[in-house]
């Protein structure tokens, strides 16, 4: 009767695996991600890229700070467009994405100017393919009526969005949790049936040989990115944020600025932050903004003139507009949590 692409023993068939995590080791932390059927190791890559730079002198709120998370991002989100896919259907170089000698070689690609460049790296018998009409695209947005994520009037309320969750237990069990998608606006009820189709698939692409290409029973690469990190090998904090292509942006500055500036989970979620729209979205109509920069307003505005100089298309948003993080870790037989103070709900809870 229906037509569709999937079938009643599809659903039957599938069954949620156990995977292990990707994992990077950072000034006596190591970061576990899922893998590269998620935007996961983009963190990790950013990581090693920054493993090169003295983050512990720079001021966490200062220019520098932002300007090399920033350069460090550009490239580390380029090789996600290159070479990230469902690890089932693709072989995901990520030995030599997280490797000293390759990282060394990007992290001399990072100026003191920004770069307009989308520069996925060069990995032997991989095509590294991204898409250079991202930003030719800008203009469908003023064309249609909604986008990939879910998009409101000014004066609307979103009632979905993407969450995230942490949990620690009296026996030190951790959960990290983002689950996501269903958003009607993306993806509307199918007539009959009455339920709508997952908003993830439009992350793949309908183009043949690229890593995320769309396949039979293959996972789209999406932007979920829960994480953990252990302390000098002991389960220490989970943590993330919904947030799309932000999540692996906005949980980065908030794990290096704990690391380095030995703040607790509240405080770093607290600073104000920034993302940026340099590289194609996930989501349709996949557009690119080269250079773009948003600050949260709580910046100096020195930041911003200092940042501008540099290159980068930066602007500043309202006081506290950049991030949904929420975190939770144990310490010496403590429990520590921090959640989101900005514009959605944001709980931390202990009992």
């Amino acid at each position: 009767r229906h037509r569709g692409l999937l079938t009643a023993q599809d659903f039957a068939d599938w069954s949620a695996t156990i995977e292990d995590p990707v994992s990077f080791d950072y000034h006596g932390h190591t970061v576990l991600k899922c893998g590269p059927w998620s935007q996961g190791p983009v963190f990790l890559q950013q990581l090693a890229l920054l493993a090169g730079f003295d983050v512990g002198a720079m001021d966490p709120v200062g220019p520098e700070f932002v300007h090399i998370v920033t350069e460090c991002a550009k490239l580390a989100f380029a090789d996600r467009e290159a070479f990230y896919g469902d690890p089932d259907f693709v072989a995901v170089p990520l030995g030599t994405l997280l490797s000293p000698a390759y990282n060394a070689e990007r992290r001399a690609l990072v100026g003191h100017d920004a770069s307009a460049a989308l520069r996925p790296g060069v990995v032997p018998g991989h095509d590294g393919w991204v898409d250079h009409g991202a930003q030719a695209r800008l203009g469908m947005l003023t064309d249609a009526p909604g986008a990939g994520e879910p998009t409101v009037a000014r004066l609307g309320v979103i009632g979905a969005d993407t969450v995230h969750i942490d949990v620690i237990d009296r026996w030190g069990n951790m959960v990290s949790a983002t689950p996501s998608g269903g958003w009607l606006q993306s993806s509307p009820v199918v007539p009959g049936l009455g339920f709508p189709m997952g908003t993830r698939g439009q992350m793949f692409w309908l183009r043949d040989g690229v890593p995320n290409g769309l396949a039979p029973r293959k996972r789209p690469r999406t932007t979920l990115s829960p994480s953990f990190a252990l302390r000098d090998g002991q389960p220490w904090m989970a943590f993330g944020t919904p947030g799309g292509e932000q999540q692996d942006q906005w949980s980065l500055t908030f794990f290096i600025r704990m690391v380095h500036g030995n703040l607790g989970i509240q405080q770093s979620i607290d600073l104000p932050n920034f993302h940026s729209e340099h590289w194609p979205s996930s989501f349709w109509p996949r557009i690119a903004r080269p250079n773009k920069l948003v600050l949260e307003g709580r910046f100096d505005p020195p930041v911003l003139d200092a940042l501008l100089a540099r290159g980068h298309q930066a602007e500043m948003g309202p006081d506290w507009s950049e991030g949904r993080l929420s975190g939770a870790r144990r310490e010496r037989g403590q429990m520590f949590a921090g959640a989101n103070p900005r514009g959605m709900q944001g709980y931390a809870a202990g009992r």
